[in-house]
């Protein structure tokens, strides 16, 4: 059977659970049907001799009734067949019918149709007995000097395939080739030519190519590139060639065809490391980038020049600008990868010219209208921030530029702007002042509650002299409006009621207005009843929205909707104003004239809060927040460790996190040098000295298409094969089945061992899978006939189409003793690991704060853990959840009793995985308690995570 199948390349597909004809059937439709029912006919016996039955009883059948018809679908589907019967009898010899068959096949070659002959010439291709090709070699021969191209074309490869099959059979094979290059015209009969030389002789096509030499850059396109594919390989076998080849593929560097250029820049980064070439192929990747239309090609080639940027150090930071060209491009994913690169190759020297492009592109993002307008903004304010931080003597020039465009951006890039505003303005003390003033001027225009909060902060701590306060604090309370803020409203809400009943009153022509309440009306049968206040309430209601819609400064609009952790803030912000007023002034009257407006403003907060005007009640930590920092005003001046916390402490706080991240930037540039350094103790190669094997010069185009191909060196070892191999049937069961569970990319590969363990043979054995999830089938196994005692391996694929939990199920079926009776095994079920599509990932805090917020499914897991100590539960659960921790070392310093912390992980479909860990551990031998909190888009993949067996491992999950 292995061998069989071995020897079979062309596969067409059908319906495993079609009835299967009987044999006498079958030999009545090919001898009594039409050409339309024989195509139906072979296409059943071709999938039938798939499903592992040869049938070879069939041959002589197809040979005296097919073979003779001129319907080119039926000759198609001969063909296959003549690839996959069986040719050679029990000993080993070819058959007697295969005389019939070459008869048949020489025929074909000889025919008047060019395309049957080149069908026929590439069936020669795949066929692998020598008795059956030798007496079809003059046929073969005469179809080298064809008049058609397409039978040319075909009859080169034939050739070189007969060659490599038996050298024997045609030993001038490579002199042939080599004759039928120096006459042919036609481009792709020349190309095909160069590829069967080359792959038969090396020499001969090294001997060719050099006669042709000169007019390579003026050849095709497809002898091109298939020259270009020649010299790498022969550039590694004879070194001496190198320098003339490097020469031609600069030459080739400007030809005119994309696939040329392409090739020609990627030979030239395989043949040499020099700096000049390396900046010549990435100058030309990047040029193809921007001509080329299609995205996946742009992605491919700036994929490229990246792999060149790591390889070499600082060879192309002076192609940043070019790089940046990029961003005409309308293409959201195309400009992020651009951007990337171009922030890795930023230097001292360009860094103006790259932040001025990017406030150009800034600037385009407010006047036109791009496709992901925000996103793209975003990423833009993203790699200004990374410049700006990185270069410190463009920083002045990019805050100005962004603090312009605070009050127009949407939500989040507006949050952006603030965290890089603050990280500025801690970093570079020279520019504190004009942030701070421009910061002030823009209060009135702010309308984020979330930007808002990082320009109060912002105002706080760095408004150090007594004008930066007075001009602060007439700008808050301009956003604020009218204190207290509850009788304002309320006043509002009075007046619109006056004015209501003395409209009402002018309308029914009295001098007074009615009474709010009790006033008479009369009723549709002619009585007389009072009118409530309860039947007013709509009045009301109406009345208090409208004072709610009214237009009001910014800072009261976001209090009166809900957002108290912005008066938090603003309470803590007038607090330090007050407090480092009275350290910078001696106008004890002023001083305490600002306490004063500061203790009334909080408690209007909390009173208006707790009213009916606003949308949502205040919360308890907020009014406690609140009032701390009322009490702290009342008693600073007694207690100056107050001062010390609000002046300082927040202060140190920011700045350890400022250096922080810094220390993470710098760990990061240092492991991407790390990459890219040569160790001491690595081996020097030296070509003159090291053996001249093709193999130690492995090309790199050719090392990508062998993992591509599943050829990768890191291969399994035995035990982690073991380690996913699953039973599926018991040991007593007819038939023993397990399957080797392998996840490769997108997809679950089943390799499914069947056992026959009974004494006779099981006809039709099928195994049938069916999935609960996002699992579908796309290859179902192949229909069996099992021998007694007898195994077989049978595949099926699963395509995954997101991190959901899936559970493969299904059974084993096969006929019995009479063909209505079928037999049934019931199958284990497979639960799919979703660990193999999950991995550790990072995001800024803001990110994961955004993410936090819009994600709706969230799933609660309490735990309850013997784990020693907090870090260490921690620690095994990053390892059984694959998360990344996004709390900073520095905040998880330290030994206490409870520990929070937030953990970030994305699914290979692109899927973000949230959680959030809050957990105590009471005494040293308590148990570890609390709970994860996990969020994410789809409710699938919280649910899955959460119910990891591998939380089972670091806690009991209740």
């Amino acid at each position: 059977m292995a061998s069989f199948l071995e020897s079979s390349y062309s596969l067409v597909h059908q319906d495993n659970l079609s009835d299967v004809p009987s044999m006498s059937e079958l030999r009545t439709q090919l001898e009594k049907g039409t050409d339309e029912t024989k195509i139906d006919t072979m296409k059943r016996i071709l999938t039938i001799m798939l499903n592992g039955d040869p049938m070879p009883q069939l041959l002589m059948h197809i040979i005296r009734f097919v073979m003779p018809s001129k319907n080119k679908p039926l000759k198609k589907l001969l063909y296959f067949y003549y690839e996959i019967c069986p040719k050679l009898d029990a000993g080993g010899k070819l058959k007697q019918e295969m005389i019939l068959v070459c008869n048949g096949i020489m025929f074909d070659l000889q025919h008047s149709n060019e395309y049957i002959r080149g069908n026929t010439l590439r069936f020669l291709c795949k066929l692998r007995e020598p008795e059956l090709i030798e007496p079809l070699l003059s046929s073969v021969r005469s179809c080298l000097e064809h008049r058609h191209a397409y039978v040319r074309k075909n009859s080169v490869f034939a050739v070189s395939s007969i060659f490599q099959l038996s050298e024997a059979l045609i030993p001038d094979a490579a002199d042939l080739l080599a004759a039928f290059l120096e006459t042919e015209s036609d481009h792709t009969c020349k190309r095909n030519a160069f590829a069967a030389l080359s792959s038969i002789n090396h020499d001969k096509a090294l001997a060719y190519l050099s006669s042709v030499f000169d007019g390579i850059p003026n050849a095709d396109e497809l002898i091109q590139l298939v020259e270009l594919e020649f010299i790498r390989k022969d550039a590694f076998q004879n070194p001496q060639n190198k320098a003339k080849y490097l020469r031609l593929i600069f030459d080739l560097l400007e030809a005119g065809a994309s696939t040329v250029v392409y090739e020609a820049a990627s030979s030239l980064t395989a043949l040499t490391n020099n700096p000049v070439a390396v900046k010549a192929a990435a100058a030309k990747f990047i040029e193809l980038s921007i001509k080329e239309a299609d995205n996946n090609v742009k992605l491919i080639v700036l994929d490229r020049v990246d792999q060149l940027r790591r390889k070499n150090e600082g060879v192309l930071n002076d192609l940043t600008m070019e790089i940046l060209r990029v961003l005409s491009s309308p293409d959201i994913d195309v400009r992020r990868k651009a951007l990337e690169l171009a922030l890795e190759m930023v230097s001292s020297k360009n860094v103006a010219d790259v932040v001025l492009l990017l406030k150009k592109e800034l600037t385009k993002t407010v006047d036109q209208e791009y496709e992901k307008n925000n996103e793209y903004r975003q990423l833009l304010i993203h790699s200004i921030h990374q410049c700006a931080i990185k270069f410190s003597e463009v920083a002045a020039s990019v805050v100005d530029l962004l603090m312009d465009f605070i009050a127009d951006f949407n939500s989040t890039s507006a949050v952006d702007v603030i965290s890089f505003v603050k990280e500025v303005v801690e970093k570079f003390p020279k520019l504190r002042q004009t942030i701070v003033e421009r910061l002030v001027s823009t209060l009135s225009e702010v309308r984020a509650g979330k930007v808002y909060r990082g320009a109060l902060w912002i105002v706080g701590e760095y408004s150090t002299d007594a004008n930066d306060i007075r001009d602060a604090w007439k700008r808050i309370r301009a956003s604020l409006g009218e204190i207290p803020i509850l009788a304002s409203e309320q006043r509002l809400l009075d007046e619109g009621s006056e004015g209501q009943e003395e409209k009402e009153a002018a309308t029914n022509g009295t001098d007074k207005p009615s009474a709010p309440t009790g006033s008479r009306r009369v009723l549709a049968d002619g009585t007389y009843a009072t009118e409530s206040a309860l039947t007013s309430t709509s009045a009301v209601l109406a009345k208090l929205e409208a004072v709610k819609a009214a237009q009001k400064p910014p800072l009261r609009q976001l209090i009166l909707d809900g957002d108290y952790y912005l008066a938090s803030v603003l309470s803590s912000t007038l607090t330090k104003l007050v407090m480092r007023h009275s350290e910078i002034s001696k106008d004890e009257a002023r001083t305490n004239a600002l306490r004063a407006e500061a203790m009334l403003i909080m408690i209007s907060i909390i009173r208006v809060g707790q009213s009916q005007f606003v949308k949502a009640p205040i919360d308890e930590d907020s009014v406690d927040r609140i009032m701390s920092c009322v009490r702290s005003l009342a008693e600073f001046a007694q207690k100056k460790e107050l001062e010390t916390v609000f002046l300082e402490d927040t202060r140190k706080a920011f700045r350890a996190m400022v250096q922080v991240e810094e220390k993470k930037r710098a760990a990061k540039e240092a492991v991407e040098k790390a990459k890219t350094a040569v160790q001491v103790d690595d081996v020097v190669q030296i070509r003159q000295l090291a053996k001249k094997n093709a193999s130690d010069g492995a090309d790199e185009i050719e090392l990508d298409l062998e993992k591509a191909t599943g050829g990768d060196t890191a291969t399994e070892d035995l035990s982690s094969k073991l380690s996913r191999v699953v039973q599926l049937t018991g040991f007593s069961d007819p038939v023993y089945a397990e399957a080797y569970v392998k996840v490769h990319q997108f997809d679950i590969v089943l390799d499914v061992l069947l056992v026959n363990q009974t004494t006779e043979t099981l006809q039709n054995l099928s195994v049938e899978f069916a999935t609960l999830g996002d699992l579908k089938v796309v290859e179902r196994p192949t229909t069996q006939n099992l021998g007694p005692h007898d195994f077989q391996n049978v595949q099926c694929t699963i395509k995954v189409s997101s991190t959901d939990t899936g559970v493969i199920f299904g059974n084993v079926v096969y006929d019995g003793q009479s063909s209505t009776d079928n037999n049934v095994v019931i199958l284990n079920d497979v639960h799919v690991d979703i660990m193999d599509y999950i991995q550790p990932a990072t995001c800024t805090e803001t990110q994961f704060r955004t993410m936090w917020t819009e994600f709706e499914w969230e799933n609660k897991v309490n735990i309850n853990s013997k784990a020693k100590s907090l870090r260490e539960f921690l620690t095994q659960l990053m390892a059984c959840t694959n998360m990344t921790c996004l709390t900073p070392e520095a905040s998880l310093k330290g030994d206490c009793q409870f520990l929070s912390a937030n953990l970030y992980a994305r699914s290979v479909f692109g899927e973000d995985a949230l959680a959030n860990l809050s957990i105590e551990k009471e005494g040293d031998d308590g148990p570890v308690t609390g709970f994860v909190r996990i969020r994410s888009r789809s409710q699938g993949l919280a649910l899955s995570l959460g119910s990891l067996k591998g939380l089972n491992k670091v806690g009991e999950v209740a």
